[in-house]
């Protein structure tokens, strides 16, 4: 459980110890052309507001960040080693998603898709899942599902 512990608290803080008014520090993988040129896009499009929390800056290109504490969007992340032996997933508004709790919060990764994104969702915003009904739309106009959520 400590394992994922970590692993959520990452992906949820990417890095809280920013100042509200300042953009979010975050660790951006190393992704392939291809997968920048989706994720830019995915990042472009994303709404404004999610669960009402203001979109902030980043200092990533591939990422994406809301409120405080941060909602936060990673993408072209590695595939967590837990879906591996959990392959659990739930739709949203035609995205498929695995979820992980862990403290402080919620990690939902996409799946069946060319590029895999990664939303960190604070309970402060609960219920989390709804945020993915907000950023379901940039990423399917960008990233067409291929292997549907089973």
């Amino acid at each position: 459980m400590s394992r994922l512990r970590t692993l959520v608290g990452l992906g949820l803080a990417i890095t809280l110890t920013t100042a509200c008014a300042g953009p979010v520090s975050v660790a951006e993988p190393e992704v392939d052309p291809e997968t920048r040129r989706i994720c830019g896009d995915i990042v472009t499009d994303l709404p404004r507001t999610v669960l009402d929390a203001p979109r902030r800056d980043t200092t990533g290109v591939i990422s994406a960040a809301w409120g405080t504490p941060p909602i936060t969007f990673l993408c072209g992340v590695p595939k967590p080693a837990a879906m591996a032996t959990d392959t659990r997933c739930f739709e949203v508004s035609g995205i498929g998603w695995f979820a992980q709790e862990g403290e402080g919060g919620w990690l939902f990764t996409t799946i069946g898709r060319h590029v895999t994104v990664q939303l960190g969702v604070p309970n402060k915003y609960a219920p989390e899942a709804n945020a993915l009904v907000e950023v379901a739309a940039a990423i399917e106009a960008h990233d067409p599902q291929h292997t549907p959520c089973l």
